[in-house]
């Protein structure tokens, strides 16, 4: 059992942080696929991502946070690899061989892998039928989404490329879903803290593999255009600052099934981004499977929030005097 406290939260700055989460995380991957047309992907990781670290750790040191604690650092650089080397890293590199629309569709399956993921909930989640139907539906979303894209590079014009990005993106959504799992269940201390050495890892990873991947021999600075460096520094302030910032707040003045509504979404962001300013295409099956993919991921978040609603009518009924005795302050407790 465990007690939560509900934080007050003026509506106008839940509006605007949804707002946030919403838009912006959809128009990253618009931003992304600007990005790595003058920069290499390992490259543009790796400085998208300690840029970000650096300001964050200034942040820190600002407010005085203590920012070394061994295990605290050991889960953050576990969690760092997993979220944002492996799971972005995936959107970064498909962004070279697919539409950033398409890649935004297979990304809002990741709902669908934190269910499939998530040892500890099993018993829970595989009870209940309508996630199960979810699961199910999903698997067809995703299932639309690759049948067009094998048929075309099975034949003569097409390229088994594009069906290796579709593939790099559902490993990457899945490391996603871990890594943030693995957090969940391994983190401890200051999130903030958390997440600068998420960034900070992830970046040395980037720079690592851009020197494996031999990126560096092809570079030059002076070729990156304006638009390359303005797509850029948008990542940083607003995708990993502002959005992930947004994200960590909504978490602890709303419910995790109500913010986790960015799935449905950043993917229709992303489309429009991509078809009005990039001159993308989705043809009538990829629109097909959008449709699924976002139904499916609605059918399993209703099934948690109606279950979370039973709970919070149930515990309602236990009210807790707070341990200062006398101080007239009521807690409401949750079961976990």
């Amino acid at each position: 059992m465990s007690t939560v406290v509900k934080k007050e939260a003026s509506t106008a700055l839940v509006i605007i942080a949804f707002a946030t989460v919403y838009l912006v995380w959809g128009s990253t991957y618009f931003f992304i696929q600007k990005a790595i047309q003058d920069f290499p992907p390992f490259i543009m990781g790796g400085l998208r991502f300690i840029a970000a670290g650096i300001l964050l750790q200034a942040w820190c040191l600002i407010k005085g946070e203590k920012l070394w604690n061994p295990v605290q650092v050991k889960n953050a650089a576990v969690t760092g690899l997993l979220l944002l080397f492996i799971g972005n890293g995936a959107v970064i590199w498909a962004e070279q061989k697919l539409p950033s629309s398409l890649v935004a569709v297979l990304v809002s399956a990741a709902p669908i892998w934190f269910v499939v993921l998530d040892k500890p909930k099993w018993k829970e989640n595989f009870n209940s039928r309508a996630i199960i139907l979810g699961l199910v539906v999903g698997f067809i979303g995703v299932v639309l989404l690759f049948s067009e894209q094998v048929s075309h590079a099975l034949s003569a014009s097409g390229s088994i490329a594009q069906v290796g990005g579709l593939a790099v993106v559902v490993v990457g959504s899945m490391s996603w879903a871990g890594g943030s799992l693995y957090s969940k269940y391994k983190s401890s201390g200051s999130a903030i803290v958390s997440t600068t050495w998420q960034m900070l890892f992830a970046s040395i990873a980037f720079f690592t593999f851009s020197f494996v991947s031999d990126e560096w021999s092809g570079f030059k600075w002076q070729d990156v255009t304006t638009s390359g460096w303005l797509s850029v520094v948008y990542l940083i302030f607003m995708g990993s600052l502002a959005g992930y910032s947004a994200y960590v707040w909504l978490l602890q003045v709303r419910s995790a099934t109500q913010v986790s509504t960015y799935a449905y979404v950043n993917p229709v962001v992303a489309v429009l981004l991509g078809v009005l300013f990039a001159g993308e295409h989705m043809s009538l099956l990829q629109v097909i499977g959008l449709a699924v993919i976002l139904t499916s991921v609605l059918l399993i978040n209703l099934a948690k929030y109606r279950k979370e609603q039973k709970q919070i009518q149930q515990n309602v009924l236990f009210k807790t005097p707070h341990p200062a005795a006398g101080t007239g302050i009521i807690e409401e407790v949750v079961c976990d």
